[in-house]
């Protein structure tokens, strides 16, 4: 055993002090915090640039219907002034200029906004909305029937919002989100994939580096291939918890960090109150109940709460390193192999199929996460380190939980027995071309 502790602080150390791991560990929390606040940075920018676009109604039925907000503003021309616009546009300082030539209730297709660049989609939509609005009211009007604004204004007016509750075993409740529990399934699944891959093929290439530069054959004179390989899949598997957990921890502090000095609670930035003003009325409460509602901090660490984040975060832990330390006995089998990289595609193709396969049903479990499919690619444990932890926050009943832990844990110690038979004949052979049916050879002769 302490012959595979050094190997496993070997690996370890050789690997936390390269200069790729320093700056993945550093560079990795900087993209992921970026992820969450450039977004956020984003919104707060304003547009302060104040456009006239010069509209030239050729039917004479739509003057002043299209109202001005702060940063657009529309100046109705008389049709005679076409020509002299389009002529001279770089030079009237209008931001576009707007022409309807027909009844657009007739021929819906009768506007043209024209532009010397990219018209942005703020102003499109507000004409878009505004001239909608004013022939739905003409259309409705066209009824003759008294009170029918009112009514479609009521009709339109109706709306629900479903509140998820989650109960307790002990009759508690906390409030839950449908939309939160989706996400943090789609997140899971995908980082197991992630990590589980990344890792798993680092094995393959120490492996490979070892065996073509003949250091392995010293390496070999001390301990067995055994150990060898358990020590390399261990150590590289405490490298990755240890850039797991600082990617965590930076990115917490840094997201945190900008917050405290870049961020405050403050009133909604002008760019997103131009956005509402550009709406109805109706839309325009929706959309500040759905903002006011979406930037509820408590609301939403009460939904988190209701998922168990400890619980989940142990969960992901086993999984990933059930799922890595399966996969990374094969990987090393496989780097054992081969002396060539160009020779590892025939070998890689059936470990990697069961991975992808697991990532697309991962995909469709939050919709259906107690389907039969779901069920028993979480039990597989070639597929359950991903299918399982998209489950996961849709609360698993604990006899499937662990069953599917159980089965991981055979399969780990069933695929190292398998990987060693060959790895430790693999890890010798140089110079000859491997097929799967030679693979079998080195697993029968291991075996006798």
């Amino acid at each position: 055993m302490s012959k595979i502790s050094l190997i496993i602080e070997r690996e370890y150390l050789t690997r936390v002090k390269k200069k790729s791991f320093i700056i993945m560990s550093i560079l990795g929390p900087i993209l992921f915090a970026a992820l969450m606040v450039v977004p956020a940075w984003l919104a707060t920018l304003e547009d302060d640039e104040v456009k006239t676009i010069a509209v030239l109604d050729q039917t004479g039925l739509y003057a002043g219907q299209i109202e001005d907000t702060d940063i657009l503003k529309f100046e109705f021309l008389s049709e005679d002034s076409e020509d002299r616009v389009r002529k001279d546009f770089d030079k009237s300082g209008y931001y576009a200029y707007l022409v309807i030539s027909d009844n657009l209730l007739e021929n819906p297709n009768a506007i043209t906004l024209y532009s010397d660049s990219q018209i942005t989609i703020d102003a499109k939509d507000h004409v878009k909305r505004s001239l909608r609005d004013h022939l739905k009211n003409q259309k409705l009007n066209s009824y003759q029937v008294d009170g029918l604004e009112n009514i479609v204004n009521e009709l339109n007016q109706v709306n629900i919002d479903i509140s998820t509750v989650k109960i307790g075993q002990d009759g508690t409740e906390k409030q839950s989100s449908t939309e939160l529990t989706m996400i943090i399934s789609i997140a899971f699944a995908f980082l197991s994939y992630m990590f589980i891959f990344i890792y798993g093929a680092q094995v393959m290439r120490g492996v490979m580096e070892e065996k073509t530069s003949r250091i392995v054959e010293v390496i070999i004179s001390s301990v067995k291939p055994f150990q060898l390989m358990m020590g390399k899949i261990i150590g590289i598997a405490m490298v990755a918890l240890t850039q797991i957990l600082l990617w965590v921890v930076l990115t917490i502090l840094i997201v945190t960090g900008v917050k405290s000095v870049f961020f405050s609670d403050s009133p909604m930035p002008g760019q997103a109150q131009n956005q509402i003003e550009m709406m109805g009325n109706q839309e325009a409460a929706q959309q500040m109940a759905a903002m006011e509602e979406g930037f509820n901090f408590d609301k939403v660490m009460e939904m988190v709460k209701s998922l168990e984040p400890i619980k989940t975060l142990l969960l992901f832990i086993f999984y990933f390193f059930g799922g890595y330390l399966l996969y990374a006995a094969l990987f090393a089998a496989v780097g054992s192999a081969i002396d060539h990289e160009s020779d590892q595609q025939q070998f890689m193709l059936p470990i990697t199929i069961p991975i992808i396969i697991s990532l697309y049903v991962a995909m469709m479990t939050f919709r259906n996460p107690g389907s039969e499919v779901a069920f028993w690619f979480s039990m597989v444990p070639f597929t359950s380190p991903i299918v399982m932890m998209a489950r996961i926050p849709f609360d698993v009943p604990l006899w499937e939980l662990m069953l599917s832990m159980a089965l991981l844990i055979g399969g780990f110690i069933f695929t190292t027995w398998f990987a060693g038979k060959i790895y430790r004949t693999g890890i010798l052979m140089y110079g000859k071309k491997v097929d799967y049916k030679e693979l079998w050879k080195w697993f029968r002769y291991s075996g006798d």
